[in-house]
């Protein structure tokens, strides 16, 4: 099922999105019916520029009416859809672009078309306004008893434009899409410093739609801030999610505490998906004051929300909902709703329904490796965009092995404990150490290279880095850091750079990587 031609059909003038044109800036305000007849323009004219089915379409956008529109728009030419975060450096976005061939068009706003052509010859760069119609608010009829400054959301782009043509036989020739059939590639960093992409099927979204809509209790009623990048999971599911139930969409280009809570005040806003540090920025800014009336659900995911973070929003009164997951597995895994965090601070809950989940318990106390099956885990699928092999691995049986460790409750709770990985979740993003380490590795001083992540009260782990340098090279930590940076996105930007005479071993010649991580934690008592 079409779940964007589904709330069309339903409520065809309820409100769907409202946010600023990714391309103009310029308000938009969709009914569900504007929005599915975008998404079929959408669709008409990428097909005109030679996408088909199983073409890849790359878009640099932030969470918009656009971005909105091309997520239902390529499954309906049978296209997958590889969301990048508009905020990406130059750098950043070549390794995940990849080579001519990957991808069949990239789609941005217009001011970034011409860095983006000279950044990836061999591509086809797209202007995202020539695919996805909005109307300048200039061409609106202006109310006269309205004050003069007054600019209103673009309406419907039908009932302003009539001579855009909708192909008409467009409906009838797109087949309705199976459970697995491909439609998203989400691009995360893997283990030899390159993107891995995880690919996505239409059954995988939809699983997880319902199972998190049922846990958490939506409807229509809800106003969910689209505030984080569509680029990673939970923000693209959010979407996907939304329109399921029939929840309008409020978006914005980045989060901002400031207007986040004015729009939670009003009433624009009942549910979000945040990171730890996003809800720490919003106590703060609150001092103290409760959460506003208006506000159901903050979905806290990405990074495990410290205690005395947890704490005081809980004192506060805010309504935060805990969640586990990752990519592979279509976001969420295990979820537990305001409720149940108040009476089991900490715990992220039972797994959603038709999802299983087993403890590969190894550890004192029932700890072990989290592993996880059902229909929200992604397929075994190579990637045509440049994976040479499976980009999700298994067991036998089906079950995927997460490499995060964690243990049940007598309730059947999930409690999460750590990694068995290296993998860092820093503020909400999922950093590779292998990533950084191969910039810090193109410095012409650098021999070695070691990422770690460290304990942080504010982004959940800190990026840190120690290095080995050539002997007379003139650098030092704090160049690294900047080093880096201007190479990096900001939330895999080493935050810290120790130089060493040579990295830590151990017995079989491995970077030991806990007396990296110890050399920037204070001693021990």
């Amino acid at each position: 099922m079409d779940a964007l031609r589904e709330a069309a059909r339903r409520d065809p003038l309820g409100p769907a999105v409202e946010g600023p044109s990714a391309a103009s800036g310029h308000p938009v305000a969709w009914s569900w019916s504007d929005l599915d007849q975008a998404a079929d323009r959408a669709a008409l004219r990428l097909g005109e520029a030679g996408v088909g089915a199983g073409d890849a379409v790359t878009t640099i956008l932030p969470a918009s009416p656009e971005m909105l529109a091309l997520l239902f728009a390529l499954p309906r030419l049978g296209g997958l859809l590889v969301p990048l975060d508009a905020r990406s450096l130059a750098d950043e976005l070549r390794r995940k672009v990849g080579r001519p061939g990957g991808v069949r068009l990239v789609l941005a706003p217009g001011g970034r078309v011409g860095e983006l052509r000279r950044l990836l010859p061999g591509h086809g760069v797209v202007e995202v306004e020539e695919i996805v119609s909005v109307p300048d608010p200039a061409d609106l009829p202006i109310d006269p008893f309205l004050p003069t400054a007054y600019t209103p959301p673009v309406a419907s782009p039908l009932s302003m434009d009539h001579t855009l043509p909708i192909d008409p036989t467009l409906r009838r020739v797109v087949p309705e899409l199976e459970a697995d059939t491909p439609v998203v590639v989400i691009l995360t960093s893997g283990s030899t410093g390159r993107p891995r992409p995880v690919v996505l099927t239409h059954g995988n979204l939809s699983a997880s739609a319902r199972g998190v809509a049922g846990r958490l209790g939506l409807d229509p009623m809800d106003r969910w801030a689209a505030s984080l990048s569509p680029a990673h999971v939970g923000g693209l599911l959010l979407l996907h999610r939304a329109v399921s139930v029939g929840s309008p969409v409020v978006t914005r280009e980045r989060f901002r505490a400031e207007e986040f809570l004015e729009l939670a005040r009003q009433g624009e806003i009942t549910h979000a998906s945040l990171v730890p540090v996003m809800l720490r920025s919003l106590l703060e800014l609150s001092d103290g004051e409760p959460a506003p009336r208006g506000l159901r659900c903050l979905l806290l995911g990405g990074a495990r929300t410290p205690l005395p973070l947890l704490t005081r929003a809980l004192e506060g009164r805010w309504p935060v909902a805990l969640t586990y997951g990752l990519t592979e597995a279509s976001s969420q895994v295990a979820t537990a709703p305001p409720v149940e965090v108040r009476a089991y601070p900490g715990r992220v809950g039972r797994p959603l329904p038709d999802v299983a989940l087993r403890i590969d318990a190894s550890l004192p106390g029932g700890v072990g490796e989290i592993l996880v099956r059902g229909p929200t885990v992604a397929p075994i699928l190579p990637w045509s965009g440049g994976a040479r092999r499976p980009t999700v691995w298994m067991d036998a049986e089906g079950w995927l092995h997460t490499g995060d460790l964690g243990r049940l409750d007598d309730e059947g709770g999930l409690w999460v404990e750590g990694r068995t990985s290296d993998r860092i979740l820093s503020g909400g993003v999922t950093v590779e150490p292998a990533e950084v380490e191969a910039v810090l590795l193109d410095h012409p001083g650098v021999v070695e290279a070691a990422v770690v992540g460290v304990p942080d009260e504010t982004w959940g782990e800190r990026v840190v880095a120690a290095v080995a340098v050539q002997v007379g090279a003139e650098t030092d930590g704090a160049a690294l850091v900047e080093f880096a940076g201007e190479r990096l996105d900001p939330g895999r930007r080493p935050r810290q750079v120790q130089v060493v005479q040579a990295l830590p071993r151990n017995r079989n010649g491995k970077v030991d990587r806990r007396l990296v991580r110890a050399l920037f934690l204070p001693p021990e008592v």
